[in-house]
């Protein structure tokens, strides 16, 4: 794991939050932007929100050898950047974070291979694939966009009374993509096994998933690291740091019992 330090402290004067460690999961590079883009939004979530994050890189082949690998951080970032060099890796640390009540955030390629890791474990659906990773697959649950969004900005409808419109304090949004792919199939079987689509563009196409009952499981194919400048955290990724440390808040509390 690398270790991400280096971002600024909350103010001396001012009451910190307990720091959480987060697990950065994916295969960084400096041609993904999201990648460059996270080590602002730490800063910024330190200095301006008081949400102090201890970020680890853990790439996916890491997360594929070792089962522990995400267990033990206060949360789980999937980030963008498919295909990851090794999808079994990826799927493992989202179901650790799904099963054991971490919280988790997937945008992008994050948020293609929740859907599949749900599909694959709770649903049953063992077989279905990611055409970017399996082109020659039977049945696909992520295939590629009728059209492309790469670089694209589109509006995003979020449903009432979830945890994604309470997040976003809005039921619209114009939001910011760079992907080519997509889910298309079972997304009825994902919804009788209990995932909520709670955000879909003008077409109706699912944007947003989130897990109900768990402490923090958001979904997003839309890229909230991208909003802005950096300097101003996109509410997605605030709502998430801020579980992130109620997290390690309550780890600590149980550890004093």
């Amino acid at each position: 794991m690398t270790d991400m330090t280096n971002h600024a402290a909350p103010p001396a004067s001012s009451p910190a939050s307990p720091a959480a460690r987060l697990a950065l999961v994916g295969d960084r590079s400096p041609d993904v932007v999201s990648h460059s883009r996270i080590p602002l939004l730490l800063d910024a979530l330190a200095g301006r929100d008081r949400l102090v994050l201890d970020a680890y890189w853990i790439p996916s082949e890491d997360a594929a050898a070792d089962a522990e690998a995400v267990r033990g951080f206060d949360a789980v970032w999937v980030v963008p950047g498919s295909p990851y060099r090794s999808e079994a890796g990826v799927l493992s640390a989202i179901r650790t974070a799904r099963e054991e009540g971490i919280p988790f955030l997937g945008t992008c390629g994050g948020f293609q291979h929740a859907l599949l890791e749900y599909a694959r474990s709770v649903c049953g659906l063992t077989r279905v694939a990611h055409a970017e990773n399996d082109p020659g697959a039977g049945d696909f649950l992520i295939e590629p966009l009728a059209c492309s969004l790469v670089g694209h900005e589109a509006t995003v409808a979020v449903e009432p009374g979830s945890l994604a419109q309470s997040v976003m304090n809005a039921e619209r949004s114009v939001e910011r993509y760079f992907c080519a792919y997509g889910p298309t199939r079972h997304l009825d079987t994902l919804r009788a096994h209990g995932l909520r689509f709670s955000g879909h563009d003008e077409d109706g196409h699912v944007r947003i998933a989130e897990l109900p009952g768990h402490p923090f499981f958001l979904a997003t194919l839309f890229q909230p690291e991208l909003a802005g400048d950096g300097s101003r955290p996109h509410p997605v990724v605030r709502a998430f740091a801020r579980a992130a440390v109620e997290h390690a808040a309550r780890v600590v509390a149980g550890r004093a019992v």
